[in-house]
């Protein structure tokens, strides 16, 4: 089974926007036939209280850095509209094109 990841802006965005979005991206890969690879990270590991004592100084890379991890078990990923504004998620979109994943786009 193929599997995909999802990209999507946060930033504005309430918690309950993000996790209505993330929802949808799910039932739409998986409707797809994708297996999903999560990446939202909340376990403890990321807490801030956590990476702080871990010395992470940049935590938005450190979340970027898992991601890109992640992303090396797909084989698509699922852009939510807005990406093109979030510099997360060009990152990704950079990542993707080079290394050659399948790149879908919310309509």
């Amino acid at each position: 089974m193929k599997k995909a990841m999802f990209s999507q802006p946060m930033a504005g965005k309430t918690e309950d926007e993000i996790v209505a979005t993330r929802e949808w991206a799910i039932t739409v890969l998986e409707a797809q036939g994708y297996e999903i690879v999560n990446t939202p990270f909340t376990d403890d590991w990321y807490s801030q209280e956590n990476m702080k004592e871990r010395g992470v100084v940049q935590i938005p890379l450190c979340f970027l850095a898992k991601s890109l991890e992640n992303m090396s078990l797909c084989h698509a990923v699922f852009f939510c509209k807005g990406w093109e504004q979030a510099r997360g998620c060009r990152i990704e979109h950079a990542a993707a094109e080079a290394y050659g994943l399948e790149i879908l786009y919310e309509e």
